[in-house]
């Protein structure tokens, strides 16, 4: 259908300019509406492209007069639709990529004000360029979006000592479901003259504004690093070791990684210079990294010293410390390879739950023998950020089952993990947040005034239902 015979389509070139709007049937709006996972197929009538808050704010005032509804998008990363379009004659899906500015680099605040749709790979050039880090460590930051970062409170590698995204944004820039302008670009770090507005719209997934920049908190950048691979006797022995070295070191853990023997054997077999560390091999891996922006070489003798306590206690029973930068890299290579190699295995079921670190082993070993219940012969996947009680419990197809019955059994095989982690007091949504694909079971699972207020504040401010509708709560 061409612009002409379409009100919205005609209305939104005017804004934007021809250039920067594509009828959803086009083939040009193919990658907007392709879900990497293949869990969702995604519709929409209209794919924008703004350049500006101003223009972002002009798109929502085209879909307030033909009552459309709008879906931002940043990367396409996601991994629980939360950008997936799913309205082919209401939805506009409005991608910020073009929104790419870094808009200033206050040093002296340690700050910098960057647009939306910035790759977090950019903004982090732009920091180091100042001579500053920003700590959000996320396999996906070539591709992946501050937006969409920021959207989502994307956890990631170093959470254990930066804390999630959240924890770095001290101001934002943010257009409302009715289309006004919220600059609330401050910096600040202390604020208390109302209720905190940031912190509301990070993790909101988009449902009740479009972030269109923000202000973030930047660190020093490491100067002392050091990066060890551990087989380890038990998810028990990890937690312990984690917790000894935060003890030891002063809380200069920046990443504590668990790996199953599972999830290595998939890296090492699908990604190339991939390799067990050791013979012969274990059932439980940890990757641990400590860093500090302190000056000295002080850092890597309590390292040392923290990992030889750990082996005497049989807590490690082998273990490699990184000796150059390219050792720390093929170190870190065995954990990053984890997700693409379980997709190249084939067919896989992803649960993201985060639980107190404390009762991570007892969760390990009882959801194992659940899913093992409802489908024998499946392949848990387990590895994640033991650091901040965040795994990855993913489940791969048994070598005699088909893809397509593994399928069939997803809903059983969720309800047990997530009954599981609710009994235990955790979450079914750690950092990938909940987007599409979880929103049924957050209602079942929270408590009913949990869920009444979520609806109260998507209500209070997007009352129309315009923003993401569908996405993290339902009105």
């Amino acid at each position: 259908m061409t612009a002409d015979s379409n009100p919205l389509i005609t209305d939104l070139e005017a804004k934007l300019g021809a250039d920067f709007v594509i009828d959803a049937t086009a083939e040009a709006a193919v990658p907007y509406l392709t879900e990497w996972r293949g869990a969702f197929a995604p519709v929409a009538r209209v794919v924008v492209r703004p350049g500006s808050t101003a223009e972002v704010a002009d798109v929502v005032a085209v879909a307030i007069a033909h009552g459309a509804a709008i879906v931002p998008q940043g990367g396409n990363t996601g991994t629980v639709g939360g950008s997936a379009a799913h309205d082919p004659e209401r939805q506009i899906l409005m991608n910020l990529e073009r929104l790419t500015a870094v808009r200033a680099i206050d040093t002296d605040n340690a700050t910098m004000t960057v647009e939306a749709g910035c790759t977090l790979a950019a903004a982090q050039d732009a920091a180091e360029a100042e001579g500053f880090y920003l700590p959000i460590a996320l396999a996906s930051r070539e591709r992946c979006r501050i937006g969409g970062n920021l959207a989502s409170n994307a956890g990631g590698l170093n959470v254990i000592r930066y804390g999630n995204t959240r924890d770095q944004v001290l101001g934002l820039e943010v257009v409302t479901a009715d289309g006004r302008i919220w600059d609330n670009l401050t910096g600040l770090r202390k604020d208390n003259s109302g209720y905190d507005l940031n912190d509301l719209f990070v993790g909101s997934e988009g449902t009740l504004g479009v972030i269109t920049a923000c202000v973030l908190s930047l660190a020093h950048p490491p100067r002392q690093r050091g990066v060890a691979f551990c087989a380890v006797r038990d998810a028990a022995a990890a937690v312990r070791i984690q917790r000894a070295l935060r003890d030891e070191t002063g809380d200069q853990v920046t990443g504590c990684e668990l790996m199953s023997r599972q999830a290595l054997a998939l890296a090492v077999a699908h990604t190339e210079d991939c390799e067990w560390p050791f013979e012969p091999r274990h059932d439980w891996y940890l990757l641990i990294e400590v860093a500090t922006a302190a000056r000295g070489d002080w850092l890597a003798g309590i390292f040392n010293a923290a990992l030889a306590a750990a082996q005497q206690r049989d807590d490690i029973r082998d273990l490699a410390v990184a000796e150059t930068e390219d050792d720390q890299r093929t170190l870190w290579r065995l954990r990053e390879s984890i997700p693409a190699a379980q997709t190249a295995e084939g067919a896989s079921i992803k649960h993201d739950i985060s639980l107190p670190v404390s009762k991570l082993p007892a969760f390990l070993a009882a959801a194992a023998d659940d899913v093992a219940a409802v489908v024998p012969g499946i392949r848990p996947c387990a590895f994640g950020h033991v650091g901040d009680g965040n795994l990855h419990f993913n489940l791969s197809c048994p070598l005699d089952m088909t893809a397509e019955d593994f399928r069939a059994r997803e809903a059983d095989l969720n309800r047990v993990v997530h009954d599981r982690v609710a009994a235990m007091q955790g979450s079914v949504a750690a950092e990938h947040g909940v987007g599409r694909l979880k929103v049924d079971e957050i209602v079942r699972l929270k408590p009913a005034v949990e869920i009444d207020m979520l609806r109260a504040i998507k209500k209070a401010l997007d009352p129309n239902n315009r923003m993401n509708p569908g996405v993290l709560v339902r009105i």
